[in-house]
């Protein structure tokens, strides 16, 4: 069998953590076991580290076009991989929204070239919206039931049966915003998190919820930043996967008040985050999705009432995973689960294994290089960082379909990533 390299070390197969060769060829794991003879390269990673398949995050805003200032796909692709991530799913809320062909070809002719990571573009769901001509480009669809950064709600159950016909047809994903607009108050002042957790209650995503309850036979539905034990309950009974941000994991409304944890849909009070952290650790969540939504510093120190909201999380999420790996919160197991190998089989991405037919994406971890996440050293655009200061261990190397774009920690590779839809 023709092979460039083979690739030795510890790593995480079939379940497990052991002493495996992977054979890679035109970028892509055509042998895998004890001993792979063979590969024009050898490479012996050795023992002292951790050897995963590449994650995905399937849930990122990276402002590429129209907002720019935020973050753009250059460093918001940086970022993903400096953290361990070797596949995006970019959302559709740009400016123009990618809700139509015209402007998602537009997208991506934008970012195709500029891309340090693999990449698929979503396309937003909207009243009358060509969903069979979109369908071959994009990996899923997007549905806005609440209010949020992009003004592409749709939340009107006249407008949304038609369209969720046309979704089942194509058998893609419908990743939703599952928030109620209906139980949103818009209007009133908020002041702090407590006020913006007021205005947005949990209400409006179990009502969400009951009004997706219908076509859980016919479309794949995929439940975005879940933010309570009971949403993920409700849509695990009704067969929708979920996804978790770390910011929900992480933060509270009482204790993180500011502008810096302002996002849709809000932190919640200390009970649901800890009753939510239970759900996670005990494997209730499908997968991560970090929601990332860079801003600037400026926009987020306006008054609450004005500044955005929105959380960034790409560069930052897997790192602080593995911390809680090596502290034992959580087993490898899990990390692997809800990183790589769960939303890559939702979005049918051969990706997120170390398995014959797949990508060669690895994402190299020594658990005893424990830092503390520190604003200046990320690659992100965004100006400010909740998670500063608290333990990540970050991928000492990371490879992209067998090639090195992170190396001793540092950013080394060349804008190789493609679109998975391409």
């Amino acid at each position: 069998m023709e092979m460039e390299q083979v690739i030795c070390g510890r790593m995480y197969v079939d379940g497990e953590l052991r002493y495996t060769e992977v054979g890679i060829n035109e970028g892509k794991i055509v042998a895998v076991g004890r001993h792979v003879s063979g590969g024009e390269e050898r490479v012996d990673l050795g023992t002292s580290v951790t050897v995963l398949p590449g994650f995905m995050d399937p849930h990122v805003h990276f402002r590429d076009p129209g907002l720019t200032h935020k973050e753009d796909f250059p460093t918001g692709t940086s970022a993903a991989v400096c953290g361990g991530v070797t596949c995006i799913l970019d959302m559709p809320n740009t400016k123009p929204p990618v809700a139509d062909v015209q402007t998602l070809l537009d997208k991506k002719r934008r970012v195709a070239g500029r891309a340090y990571a693999d990449y698929g573009l979503f396309a937003a769901v909207t009243a009358n919206c060509p969903v069979d001509l979109l369908a071959p480009h994009v990996p899923a669809f997007k549905l806005f039931m609440g209010s949020t950064t992009g003004n592409i709600l749709l939340n009107d159950d006249e407008e949304i049966a038609p369209v969720m016909d046309e979704i089942a047809r194509t058998g893609k994903v419908l990743s939703v915003h599952a928030e109620d607009d209906n139980h949103i108050v818009h209007g009133v002042q908020e002041n702090c998190c407590q006020d913006h957790l007021r205005n947005r209650p949990v209400e409006a995503e179990y009502s969400a919820l009951r009004r997706l309850a219908p076509y859980k036979d016919r479309v794949k539905v995929n439940i975005c930043h879940c933010t309570n034990a009971e949403q993920v309950r409700q849509a695990t009974e009704l067969g929708f996967t979920t996804e978790v941000t770390m910011h929900h994991l992480c933060f509270d409304a009482l204790r993180n008040t500011s502008a810096f944890y302002k996002t849709n849909p809000p932190i919640r009070d200390a009970d649901t985050r800890a009753d939510l952290f239970k759900a996670f650790v005990e494997g209730r969540i499908t997968m991560f999705g970090t929601d990332h939504a860079p801003h600037t510093y400026d926009e987020k120190t306006q008054e609450f009432d004005a500044a955005p909201g929105g959380i960034p999380g790409v560069e930052t999420c897997m790192p602080m995973v593995m911390d809680m790996v090596r502290t034992g919160d959580i087993p490898l197991s899990l990390a692997v689960t809800m990183g790589a190998e769960n939303p890559c089989e939702r979005f049918s991405v051969r990706k997120g294994r170390i398995a014959v037919g797949y990508d060669a994406d690895l994402s190299l971890f020594d658990m005893r290089k424990v830092t503390q996440i520190d604003l200046g050293r990320l690659h992100t655009m965004a100006g400010f960082n909740p998670y500063s200061g608290r333990n990540a261990i970050f991928p000492d190397t990371v490879i992209i379909r067998g090639q090195v774009q992170v190396k001793d920690g540092e950013l080394c590779g060349e804008p190789i990533g493609r679109d998975i839809c391409g």
